[in-house]
């Protein structure tokens, strides 16, 4: 009785066999690149339609993570439009703080705009229903895809990886902000990249 209740709770050996096919197959896939390959390490694709999913997703999410990286550098750099960015408030564009900051220093209104060209975005123009991720954007022969299956592979595996890395690099940068009190660019002026001590020096 005790090995029939113990045996009860044993994983099912199909199952077993089923994952490790999924996972010999998703080796393959764009996205899975050396050293890890496929990496799942908490199992969370259980079957074709959720790696589609979430490959979508992280696609997305380091395109979104690129844009704030590219935001970072330019407004670092004092590089803001002319103008104001709220003439009923005084604002101007080169009043924002650099940083995460700045993101408080916008007017409701500005926010809900940028929320709502989103929205649009998602919804209607690159719609992030469809799953691929490619919106027929085509660069002369950049991106000939359809006469270089080859190209294609290599450039949709550098985007994901850029895209990991921007996402890494853009929390990075929050959280040294959230911690020092400086911006990016205070940082690297004061040569301070420690999260601890006075913020002068690199320590």
């Amino acid at each position: 009785a005790l090995v029939a209740g113990a045996a009860a709770f044993a994983p099912a050996q199909q199952g077993a066999s089923t994952s490790a096919l999924q996972a010999s197959e998703l080796d393959q896939e764009i996205g899975a690149v050396a050293p890890l390959g496929f990496f799942d390490p908490l199992g969370y694709i259980t079957d074709e339609e959720t790696f589609v999913r979430y490959r979508a997703v992280e696609r997305k999410h380091g395109r979104i993570a690129m844009m704030a990286m590219l935001g970072t550098f330019v407004h670092n750099n004092k590089w803001t439009f002319d103008g104001y960015l709220s003439p009923s408030q005084n604002l101007k564009f080169s009043d924002v703080d650099e940083g995460i900051g700045g993101l408080f220093q916008v007017p409701v209104a500005g926010l809900a705009q940028i929320i709502v060209v989103c929205g649009l975005v998602e919804l209607a123009w690159w719609p992030a229903s469809q799953l691929d991720g490619d919106y027929g954007i085509r660069i002369g022969s950049w991106n000939n895809w359809e006469e270089e299956p080859a190209r294609e592979l290599r450039q949709r595996n550098a985007e994901l990886n850029n895209g990991r890395a921007a996402m890494m690099g853009i929390l990075g940068t929050f959280v040294h902000e959230v911690v020092t009190g400086q911006s990016f660019a205070e940082q690297a002026a004061s040569g301070h990249f420690s999260p601890f001590g006075d913020g002068q020096g690199f320590f």
